[in-house]
């Protein structure tokens, strides 16, 4: 089984990757939170987009580079200045659902535009000279939209689909569409992967009961919440309360050193999920809430490891 860990955007960054990968063993393989706006063809990524790919970076961690674009000239310079750096692979993301992004017919909104898509998916595979992949939201608003859309991708050259089965109008409310990944398992021509709410070793167990066939779960919120998810999964082993704050002091360490004082703003992103660690999440939360400078934030987190206690099975809700 192959276990990824999910793009999050302002979160997996190379900083978590790297973390997560020294405190908890590294992933099977992680795909960067979506690159963009990529760059004119002729010119190099942006700084802080070349921070993220900078293969120094993500030494000894198989990294898959996320673009998300509806220019396909743009999408094939990016994949050859990837190649360069001695990427692999290159995953187009076709399931943000983030309104500005749908907007301008990226992420899931390409989706609104079967005809568009098509001739897009159809250039980039056969011009970029990395394979690709996709990460899909398997329709806009309704159901029957994701027959269409999977006899497209059919068409394409792609080389892995990793499906989300939710709806863009969704956003990750109510309970992903397993039905429509067990489909895509049935029809595609191509290697499939299943992305949504594995939070725990019960929902992962109860994927494979469902649909033993599957090769490749990526997990995201899931990770966040709990970093050792993949190695509970694996081999039984839990998480237990020193390491966590191991990779908590490593991770702000980590943040603290590239960014400076805005360290404390990007842990507390981080804490909307791992507050789910705890076996009382607003408890954590209340203490964590108002605090702005380092000072504060570091007795914050301090009086979180010393006074609430882990969750017996850690689930993010």
């Amino acid at each position: 089984m192959l276990l990824s860990l999910a793009p999050m955007e302002g979160i997996t960054g190379y900083a978590f990757r790297r973390v997560h990968a020294e405190v908890f063993g590294s992933l099977d393989r992680y795909y960067t939170p979506f690159i963009s706006p990529l760059p004119k063809v002729g010119t190099p990524f942006s700084k802080r987009n070349s921070r993220e790919l900078n293969p120094a970076n993500n030494q000894g961690l198989d990294v898959v580079p996320q673009l998300l674009t509806n220019d396909a000239n743009r999408f094939v310079w990016a994949a050859e200045l990837l190649t360069d750096m001695g990427y692999k692979e290159v995953n187009l993301n076709l399931g943000c659902p983030s309104g500005t992004v749908v907007a301008k017919e990226k992420g899931s909104g390409l989706l609104r535009n079967p005809d568009r898509l098509e001739a897009f998916l159809a250039d980039v595979c056969e011009r970029s000279p990395l394979p690709v992949s996709v990460k899909t939201r398997v329709g806009i608003a309704n159901d029957d939209e994701y027959d269409e859309l999977l006899a497209l991708l059919c068409r394409c050259g792609i080389a892995e689909i990793i499906v989300h089965p939710r709806m863009q109008k969704d956003f990750y409310s109510g309970a992903p569409r397993q039905e429509l990944y067990g489909k895509t398992l049935e029809r595609a021509p191509f290697p499939v992967a299943y992305n949504g709410d594995i939070f725990t070793l019960g929902d992962y167990d109860a994927l494979l009961a469902t649909y033993p066939q599957t090769r490749h779960v990526m997990i995201g919120r899931g990770i966040v919440a709990n970093p050792a998810l993949a190695r509970e999964i694996r081999d039984g082993e839990g998480l237990a309360r020193e390491e966590l704050k191991r990779f908590h002091n490593e991770l702000y360490q980590a943040y603290t050193d590239d960014m400076g004082g805005n360290a404390v703003f990007r842990m507390k992103e981080w804490w909307s999920y791992a507050e789910h660690a705890f076996a009382d999440p607003p408890s954590v939360h209340r203490i964590m809430r108002k605090t702005r400078q380092a000072d504060e934030y570091e007795a914050a987190a301090r009086k979180i490891f010393s006074t609430e206690k882990l969750a017996d099975s850690p689930r993010f809700s």
